[in-house]
């Protein structure tokens, strides 16, 4: 389990985390979103004990990470994947880091085969594209076969496979029981993959819940409408305060609960082929709710 509570970081007058607290649980695959320079990075560093808090505390299993004497065998991390030597050959790098956490050096071939390097493991990482490093960086995490995993980004410069892959992954370490960490900016595969998720924004909690839950509070409603008489329903969508986009018969209708839909078109003797309420995205949800604690935004001349 990991424990987050009251955790600050400020850097001189710069506050990158502000007053953080949320748990993540074994058995789920737990999310980690928020805008660009919103503290996620800065968050997990904290959890490894690799950035000193200015307050509050970050516990993996009950204690702070470094106080565990072989990490690898309690948490298991990919927080960058270039973070590597590049001389080294992926089955050295591995085998060293076995080594000082006593761990089997078969455990090393295991896990080589696993994440689809066997076959060039003894190339310099050096050579290796930025996917193959996120490969031999899931490796990593993997080696000590630990109870709490936690991944930064870990589908960049991954092929659709290998997208496919590490979602099957994170879902099976779940079911083991391990507590699942995952930042990353893809909706998508949040959407695919986690069950709850932690929302920051400018290093402050937005939400702590299920991924359901989340994308629920979209305030955008959407309906997909199919009818012969598009243009007439249309015009009597948008008298009603509806957005209306239309494409041939097919309505997209945000604003205006189905039911209502319904009425108007029985009322004015428009036969409906389709009516579906269509449940608001992750992303919709994510954009609306996070508008407000965004530091970069593109076109802006800051």
């Amino acid at each position: 389990m990991i424990e987050v509570n009251g955790l600050t970081k400020r850097y001189g007058s710069a506050t990158a985390v502000r007053d953080l607290t949320f748990t993540v649980r074994p058995g789920e695959v737990t999310g980690f979103l928020g805008p660009n320079g919103a503290g996620k990075t800065t968050t997990l560093r904290m959890l490894l004990g690799l950035v000193e808090p200015t307050s509050g505390t970050a516990t993996v299993g009950g204690r702070a990470f470094r106080t565990h004497a072989r990490g690898l065998r309690e948490a298991g991390a990919l927080l960058d994947a270039g973070d590597v030597h590049g001389g080294r050959t992926a089955r050295a790098h591995l085998a060293v880091l076995a080594r000082g956490n006593g761990i089997p050096r078969a455990r090393v071939d295991e896990l080589l085969g696993e994440v689809g390097l066997a076959a060039v493991a003894g190339r310099r990482i050096g050579g290796y594209s930025l996917g193959m490093r996120q490969r031999l960086g899931i490796a990593t995490a993997l080696l000590g076969d630990p109870p709490v995993l936690l991944f930064d980004e870990p589908l960049n410069g991954l092929d659709p496979e290998g997208v496919l892959w590490v979602r099957g992954l994170f879902r099976r370490l779940a079911a083991e029981g391990r507590t699942v960490f995952v930042s990353s900016h893809l909706m998508t595969e949040m959407e695919h993959t986690a069950d709850r998720l932690v929302v920051i924004g400018r290093g402050e909690l937005i939400a702590a819940e299920p991924l359901s839950a989340f994308a629920a509070r979209s305030a955008r409603t959407t309906v997909t409408v199919r009818t012969p008489d598009a243009a007439v329903l249309a015009p009597l969508l948008t008298g009603e305060g509806a957005d209306v986009t239309a494409e041939g018969d097919l309505l997209d209708v945000s604003g205006l609960p189905a039911a209502r839909i319904g009425e108007l078109a029985l009322r004015n003797g428009v036969p409906l082929h389709e009516l579906t309420p269509v449940r608001a995205s992750l992303e919709q949800a994510f954009m609306e709710l996070t508008a407000d604690r965004v530091d970069y935004l593109a076109g802006d001349p800051r």
